[in-house]
């Protein structure tokens, strides 16, 4: 990992219940979640690898790694930002989510975006 501003990239997420995919009685809780990528450095970044931990309510961790997003592996210039939407189950309707994407610049300089955590929460329902 580097301090460089070179090397910089930002992740932000957005979540969804999908009530249509779950079994709110008993799970699984189905989650979508909305990914935007941008290089705020100064130097093209390819994304090479994924490293997820998803942890439940009941506080079990998964890892999930492997390459690339979404079967693609983007290469994201300076100024430009790369989108993808891909989901996970989970046993509980509560859950975490946080990782780090690992990047190769242009230059041959690795090193890791962090995917800050996020909550994934089905919504209350009103009686």
């Amino acid at each position: 990992m580097t301090a460089d501003s070179r090397y910089d990239i930002s992740v932000s997420v957005r979540t969804q219940f999908l009530p249509e995919q779950s079994d709110t009685e008993r799970g699984p809780f189905v989650f979508a979640y909305f990914i935007t990528i941008r290089n705020i450095g100064r130097v093209a970044a390819q994304l090479i690898s994924r490293h997820w931990i998803i942890t439940d309510a009941d506080g079990r961790s998964q890892e999930v790694k492997g390459l690339g997003v979404v079967g693609q592996q983007p290469l994201i210039k300076p100024g430009d930002q790369y989108e993808y939407q891909s989901g996970t189950p989970l046993a509980t309707p509560v859950g975490t989510m946080r990782g780090t994407y690992q990047m190769v610049a242009e230059d041959g300089t690795r090193f890791d975006a962090q995917i800050p955590e996020f909550v994934l929460s089905m919504p209350r329902t009103l009686h």
